[in-house]
């Protein structure tokens, strides 16, 4: 298959690092690209649309890297050297799939570390570990919680929130109705220096407040309250350092602190740097730190940023709920201007939409006014992102929700943010 092979020599390269970032043994790396090669190869026939390799091979590299823990895994050992450690967490544009436990687990007593093993790598019911331990169900129960508590308590992102703190409240519980409607008028150019998926601007003097709201039951899950606290500087550039306070919605114990730097220019908004505390340690994931920073906060070639200067480029064509991308490693186009109604107010904006540029599987849509500010933040799952953690499609999850076609794919509303912009 010449067609085959072409496709596969421009993506080779995207391949290699998305299973060789998760596999840390260089030879069994070889052994599941391999097994990638040959599994894409069997089932080319099968693509629909080429424009999709990409997307289509990740998925299948994804897939061959589950199948290597699972079977390199044994019942009773916890090798957490081979712990592939996917764990949702944060990104730029939310949550994605990233290496955050390690150390973690590694602090536990063997009894927990156990537990936690079956239950989340193993993803045993708790009826199964009760026999695999013969222990009665209850026992396992109760472990199961301590262990969780245990990890949460050690856990470097958990903090307490001292008192007077709380300005959870800011937010409403649940989004105000909204309407989106696209009108025939011509996308307007915007100046957009947001940073992405995080909606502060990196300049001094700057703070925001914003929300979460799970969708179809639009209440609120957490809530952000982010400032610029100070200029900073990272390998040589300049920037300036924020903060997040990211909180429950409904518990006001349960609250994580975030640090980053980010540098605004006159044409790109990039993020330079992030805080990963470990233990009393607190370790800055730079932009110069590869595989461990550019899947989750690195946008555009050599970590370039998004542009702050948006005009429509042609790459991303939308009508109705039907999306087609050029075949782009950084997909982030203007796709029409819509009139969205929300909280009472009318606001004349243009859709940005982004395509799998941070997390395969991941389309959003955010929808801009004419100050660059966004006034709806919208995230579409592909119907089988993160499939091995929540067993389900995403049409069976939500079947009420919102769909788009994207290259072809079935993608699932799931949640929408909105700032204190709107309120």
């Amino acid at each position: 298959m010449e067609r085959f092979e072409e496709l596969l020599e421009i993506n080779r390269c995207a391949v290699e690092r998305f299973v060789r970032f998760r596999i840390g043994s260089k030879v069994d790396a070889d052994d599941v690209l391999q097994d990638v090669y040959i599994a894409a190869y069997r089932n080319f026939h099968g693509l629909k649309n080429e424009d999709c390799f990409k997307s289509w091979i990740i998925s299948i590299a994804r897939n061959k890297c589950n199948d290597y823990y699972r079977k390199k895994a044994l019942l009773m050992e916890i090798p957490l050297e081979e712990i592939s450690e996917r764990e949702l967490s944060y990104s730029r544009h939310g949550i994605s799939e990233i290496s955050v436990v390690k150390d973690t687990l590694v602090s536990l007593r063997d009894r927990d570390k156990q537990i936690l093993y079956l239950y989340f790598w193993k993803e045993l019911p708790q009826a199964e570990i009760a026999k695999c331990l013969n222990v009665p169900l209850g026992t396992v129960k109760s472990r199961l919680h301590t262990a969780k508590q245990n990890f949460k308590n050690k856990y470097p992102y958990f903090k307490d929130m001292p008192k007077g703190e709380n300005k959870m409240n800011r937010m409403p519980e649940f989004i105000p109705e909204y309407k989106i409607e696209k009108t025939d008028r011509a996308p307007f150019s915007v100046k957009w220096e947001e940073l992405m998926g995080w909606f502060l601007v990196p300049k001094l003097g700057e703070k925001l407040t914003w929300g979460m709201y799970d969708i179809p039951s639009r209440k609120c899950s957490r809530v952000f309250d982010m400032k610029v606290t100070g200029k900073a500087k990272v390998h040589g550039i300049e920037g300036v350092e924020l903060t997040a306070k990211e909180a429950s919605y409904s518990d006001k114990n349960d609250v994580i602190d975030r640090t980053f730097v980010a540098q605004l220019t006159d044409t790109h908004c990039r993020y330079l740097a992030t805080l990963r505390n470990d233990g009393d340690v607190r370790n800055y994931i730079t932009f110069l730190d590869g595989e461990e920073f550019i899947p989750n906060w690195g946008f555009g070639e050599n970590n370039c940023g998004n542009e702050t200067n948006l005009s429509p480029k042609g790459d991303i064509s939308r009508e109705d709920s039907i999306v087609t991308s050029a075949n782009k490693d950084f997909l982030l186009d203007i796709v029409g201007r819509y009139e969205l109604t929300i909280n009472g107010k009318i606001y004349d904006t243009v859709c940005v939409m982004d395509i799998e540029t941070y997390d395969c599987g991941v389309v959003s849509e955010q929808f801009l006014d004419k100050n660059g500010k966004t006034i709806l933040w919208r995230r579409f799952n592909r119907n089988d992102w993160a499939i091995n953690r929540y067993k389900k499609k995403w049409s069976e999850l939500l079947p009420d929700n919102e769909r788009l076609t994207v290259n072809g794919k079935t993608f699932v509303h799931w949640y929408d943010c909105i700032t204190e912009y709107v309120l």
